[in-house]
């Protein structure tokens, strides 16, 4: 095993060192860059535009350098712990990210709990109970929840959170509470205006795996091995729950790799549309307006949790399922 992890290990460092430079290049890809953006909004503004401060700022953030030299500057700085300087924000990237990074985090986290929660009991009882009317019921209401569009069910939920309970519409808190330090009523303000957004994006996660987990859980029940668990006279529910579950639960652990970086995006589409103060409309900003390395930093730290997500799986896989060997074995 110590083996096994310290390759894989070995391996991340090129894998990420390829991703940083394919993420640069890409972010470098698009004509221009974000002074060029900056200079062409304000002349839509109607503001005249001195080309002494553009170059001052050109030579400022290093744009005059070969991208070349400012790759390595950007990739050491990171070794570092330093992410670079937001053009767009005047301040550094871990600056910028900041407060956001926690409100993401506490709602990525919720949405996976409530997810969780949701999903197992259903998607067992389901399964326990192939073709009865719960099962039915509980299908037509996990294929609703996958038809109905996020962003849809987000302005359902913002009307009737107004109306009924009289949150404010928009925003992961009241306004008053935005740019301000943490405090025990900036807390409660999240969490009044936290249901709404882990319900509009746990709804399709939560139909997705009862599904997933339904289908898994039948083809476990009908093999041979819990035939003869039965036969043996051992209990239902242990039969249930040491054996079938456990196995069936494989494409839970292997969904580790994405939720890890879905911690930090989060559903972008839903943010924008709830006007949440989390990184997923910032990067989409970020990406839109070339700010290279807040855009950069973040798809970086995303393919880190990636990597990252997947070896935490392979392993939780291997002393999940008994069947699963993280080396190859010769056959005699």
């Amino acid at each position: 095993m110590l083996r096994y992890i310290l390759k894989r290990m070995a391996i991340m460092i090129p894998t990420l060192v390829l991703i940083s430079a394919l993420v640069f290049f890409l972010i470098e890809l698009p004509p221009g860059d974000f002074l060029e953006s900056y200079i062409a909004e304000l002349q839509v503004q109607g503001e005249t535009v001195d080309p002494r401060h553009i170059a001052y700022l050109r030579q400022e953030y290093g744009l005059d350098q070969p991208p070349l030299q400012r790759y390595f500057v950007w990739v050491t700085g990171m070794l570092q712990w330093d992410f670079g300087y937001s053009f767009e924000y005047q301040m550094p990237v871990a600056e910028v990210v900041g407060e956001r990074m926690f409100l993401t985090t506490v709602l990525s986290v919720t949405t996976i709990i409530f997810t969780w929660l949701i999903a197992f009991p259903i998607g067992i009882y389901s399964a326990t109970h192939q073709y009865s009317w719960g099962d039915y019921g509980l299908t037509f209401i996990g294929l609703l929840g996958l038809a109905t569009p996020n962003f849809l069910l987000a302005l359902v939920l913002l009307y009737f959170a107004n109306i009924y309970f009289g949150t404010s519409i928009g925003g992961i808190m009241d306004p008053e509470f935005l740019n301000q330090p943490m405090s025990w009523a900036k807390m409660k303000s999240i969490l009044a205006h936290l249901w709404i957004p882990v319900i509009v994006i746990g709804t399709s996660g939560t139909a997705g795996m009862i599904r997933r987990l339904r289908a898994n859980l039948l083809d476990e029940l009908q093999k041979q091995y819990v035939t003869t668990a039965k036969a043996k006279g051992l209990h239902p529910f242990r039969a249930l729950v040491k054996y079938p579950l456990r196995m069936s639960l494989n494409f839970f652990v292997a969904d580790i790799g994405n939720i890890l970086p879905q911690i930090i995006s989060s559903s972008v589409l839903v943010a924008i549309v709830l006007s949440l103060e989390t990184t997923g409309p910032l990067l989409v900003s970020a990406l839109q307006s070339q700010d290279m390395y807040l855009a950069g930093s973040f798809l970086m730290f995303l393919a880190a949790l990636s990597v990252c997500g997947v070896l935490i799986s392979d392993i939780a896989l291997a002393l999940l399922d008994p069947r699963i060997r993280l080396q190859g074995r010769s056959v005699k």
